[in-house]
């Protein structure tokens, strides 16, 4: 049984897919952190934009692939006509996410996307991959489509994963109350740097989930 806080029909808010429809599947736990305030002082990385605790968010719950298919579909609207997406995202997705879903998710006719820390190889058969480095974090994965750094992290230095082999690199500002700042050190810093783009959480901006 995956243990899923979250399922829910939304547009890409961020990276190289920012607009594009798709089904977000949030997983519970991450490896990282437990979310909790009383383990931030000792977590690998002591922050996060999203609530990852638990199976209470929309069409959360444990389930079995058939059962996740099942809600995939019934969200994705029956008049679009460009190619389903789904989002594995968390916390971190690579904990569940494994052969057996991949598989059941592509024979429902969707395209797999993830959102991961990089911590982990994924299995063969996804046919996205983001990932976003933590400072202090084991960063293992180090191929894919898109990687995308949020920026300032204090250990991280976007110029030292220049070479890796992604197809895009993006620099995305840390909320919180220093938004201000981070877009400004962001924007500075890709003017001095053209191999990186700029993602914004446009979600957050228009106010969806």
């Amino acid at each position: 049984m995956y243990r899923i806080k979250e399922i829910y029909f939304t547009l890409q808010g961020e990276g190289y897919h920012t607009g594009r429809p798709a089904v977000f599947i949030r997983f519970t736990g991450c490896n990282l952190w437990t979310g909790l305030e009383k383990d931030r002082h000792d977590a690998i990385c002591n922050w996060c934009d999203t609530d990852f605790i638990g199976t209470d968010g929309p069409n959360g719950g444990r389930y079995n692939e058939t059962q996740i298919k099942q809600i995939i579909k019934s969200l994705w609207p029956k008049e679009r006509s460009n190619t389903p997406y789904v989002v594995c995202t968390g916390g971190e997705p690579l904990l569940q996410l494994d052969n057996k879903l991949i598989s059941t998710i592509h024979r429902a006719g969707f395209e797999i996307g993830i959102e991961t820390n990089g911590t982990i190889l994924p299995p063969d058969g996804i046919d996205w991959i983001c990932v976003s480095p933590k400072s202090n974090a084991d960063f293992i994965l180090k191929q894919g489509n898109e990687l995308k750094i949020v920026y300032p992290q204090c250990g991280i230095n976007p110029k030292k994963h220049e070479n890796l082999d992604f197809n895009y690199f993006f620099i995305q500002p840390m909320d919180g109350p220093k938004q201000k700042d981070n877009i400004k050190k962001s924007k500075e810093f890709i003017m001095k740097h053209p191999q990186w783009r700029l993602s914004l959480q446009t979600h957050k901006i228009i106010g969806i989930p």
